[in-house]
């Protein structure tokens, strides 16, 4: 067990080590995503949404909402800039644990969400609810750590890219390559269908956990999150910590 979590979110990295890591974070994203629906009625995952949002509000003049989309925008980016900075800080120190620190991060901010979360629903920031400026620095913050795990390859908070890939991939599974032509034959790769599948419904799997337990326990439902996040995280760190 021990061998498989400092293989999950350990600095030596391989292919299958950042598929796992990345389909637990898909798995913690869509249950942050959609349990955070409930509680706060905003999806904090899909900046492409609230940039849209912030459009429409900005041309109709609803300046109150323009600042809301836009501090929820800010908060990403700086979950985001805060995973990078981490993990290039962990690297020029030649720490085990540089991708588990922000995820450890996160691990934290996440209880942290679980037990505050109705006081933070009443707390109205400078331009948002501390709720969604949290949320949404949490979803920066952890699609920042697996984009840097594996080269842009992986994205976990949304599902657009692995839909989109995903289509492609059907798209030459189902083509018909017409016999006696002298061109290279169009070919699915079934690999990569398999694992945007999998991304997917590990997405939807975890919104249907999400929502479930945020129905049923409220912003608890959040600490079995973190704590698998803990979990994922605590053997590089521990590693550095024994060193």
């Amino acid at each position: 067990m021990i061998s498989y979590l400092r293989f999950l979110s350990g600095k030596e990295r391989s292919r299958d080590a950042n598929m796992h890591l990345g389909m637990t974070l898909a798995f913690v994203a869509g249950a942050a995503n959609a349990g955070g629906y409930l509680a706060i009625s905003q999806y904090t995952s899909h900046m492409t949404g609230i940039l849209s949002s912030l459009s429409d509000n900005l041309a109709l003049n609803r300046l109150d909402l323009v600042a809301s989309g836009l501090a929820s925008w800010v908060s990403f980016v700086v979950g985001a800039a805060t995973s990078a900075v981490l993990i290039n800080w962990a690297r020029r120190r030649g720490l085990y644990s540089l991708y588990a620190l922000p995820l450890m991060l996160e691990a934290a901010l996440m209880l942290a969400f679980g037990f505050l979360g109705t006081n933070l629903k009443l707390l109205i920031g400078l331009f948002a609810p501390a709720t969604v400026i949290l949320l949404c620095y949490m979803m920066g913050l952890q699609n920042a750590i697996i984009t840097k795990v594996s080269n842009a390859e992986i994205r976990t908070t949304h599902m657009t890219g692995n839909t989109t890939d995903l289509g492609i991939e059907l798209g030459k599974f189902f083509y018909w390559n017409r016999s006696g032509m002298q061109l290279e034959k169009v070919l699915a790769n079934r690999e990569k269908m398999r694992i945007h599948a999998e991304f997917i419904g590990l997405f939807v799997l975890g919104g249907f956990a999400g929502a479930l337990g945020f129905k049923h326990a409220g912003f608890r439902a959040c600490i079995p999150l973190a704590a698998l996040l803990f979990v994922v995280s605590a053997v590089p760190i521990w590693d550095d910590l024994s060193r």
